[in-house]
C-alpha cells in the first residue's frame, strides 16, 4: 500500500472527484476555508481518479455519483474493497431516498446532497474523519426505523432496481439511446437491452415507449425537487 504524502501534517487531505469544472472549483474553495482543510488532488473520472488516489492516499475521498461513462459508486466500492480504511463521502444532486442506502452499502461512510449548506458538509466532512458515518436527520430516522422492522413511507418503485439498472434508467431518462448508454457505460448494446427489458419486469411496464416515458418523468421531477442540479 503506497504512503500517505501528508504534507502539512496539520491538515486532513481531501481528493475530490467530481465531473462539473464549476462546481468542483466551488467545493474547492468552500472546503478550503477551513483551515483544517486541504484539497489535495481531483478528478473528473473513474480512471485518473483510482490512479491519482492510489498513488497517493489522501485521508478522505469525496465522489459525486453522476460521473462520465461509470456510476462513483463503483469507485466507491473499489476504494472499499483495496483500501478499507479510507472514508469516502458521497456528495451528489440525488434523492438520497433512492441512493443514500445504496452507497452505504458499497463503503460510503457518509452521503449528502448538493444542495445542502456549507456548514452540512463540513459537519459531514468532520463525522466521518472522526470515524461516524454522516447522513441527513430525516434519512437516518429512515433507516433506523427500518431496521427496528417498521415502515416509513411506502418503498419507492426504484428501489428493486440494482445499481446498474438505475443508472441505464435514470441515462434513458435523459433521452440516450441504447447505443449512447452503452457507449457511456462501456457494455455492448445488447447487455443494455437486457438491464431494458429487466427494468421493465421490475416496474411493470408494457412497452419501450411506456419505459421512456416513466423513465423521463422520474428524471423531471428529481431534478423539479433539487434546488441545484450541478
Amino acid at each position: 500500500m503506497p504512503e500517505r504524502d501528508t504534507g502539512n501534517n496539520s491538515q486532513y487531505r481531501i481528493f475530490l472527484v467530481e465531473d462539473h469544472p464549476i462546481f468542483r472549483l466551488g467545493l474547492r474553495d468552500l472546503i478550503e476555508q477551513e483551515s483544517a482543510f486541504h484539497i489535495c488532488g481531483e478528478s473528473d473520472n473513474i480512471g485518473s481518479a483510482w490512479n491519482m488516489i492510489t498513488s497517493n492516499l489522501p485521508d478522505m475521498v469525496i465522489i459525486d455519483i453522476s460521473l462520465t461513462g461509470r456510476s462513483g459508486l463503483e469507485l466507491t466500492k473499489q476504494l472499499k474493497d483495496e483500501y478499507p480504511e479510507l472514508p469516502t463521502l458521497v456528495l451528489s444532486m440525488h434523492e438520497e431516498s433512492i441512493y443514500a442506502e445504496r452507497a452505504l452499502k458499497v463503503g460510503a461512510r457518509g452521503y449528502i446532497m448538493k444542495h445542502e449548506t456549507v456548514n452540512l458538509l463540513v459537519d459531514a466532512i468532520n463525522a466521518v474523519r472522526a470515524g461516524k458515518v454522516f447522513l441527513s436527520d430525516k434519512m437516518t430516522s429512515e433507516i433506523l426505523v427500518k431496521m427496528v422492522g417498521g415502515t416509513t413511507k411506502s418503498p419507492l418503485p426504484l428501489e428493486c432496481l440494482t445499481n446498474r439498472e438505475l443508472e441505464v434508467f435514470e441515462r434513458i431518462g435523459g433521452g440516450l439511446t441504447t447505443r449512447e448508454i452503452s457507449e457511456q457505460l462501456n457494455l455492448s448494446p445488447k447487455t443494455i437491452g437486457t438491464y431494458r427489458e429487466r427494468i421493465k419486469e421490475k416496474l411493470n411496464i408494457r412497452n419501450s415507449a411506456e419505459l421512456s416515458q416513466r423513465a423521463v418523468q422520474w428524471v423531471e421531477q428529481r431534478h423539479t425537487q433539487s434546488p441545484s442540479d450541478s
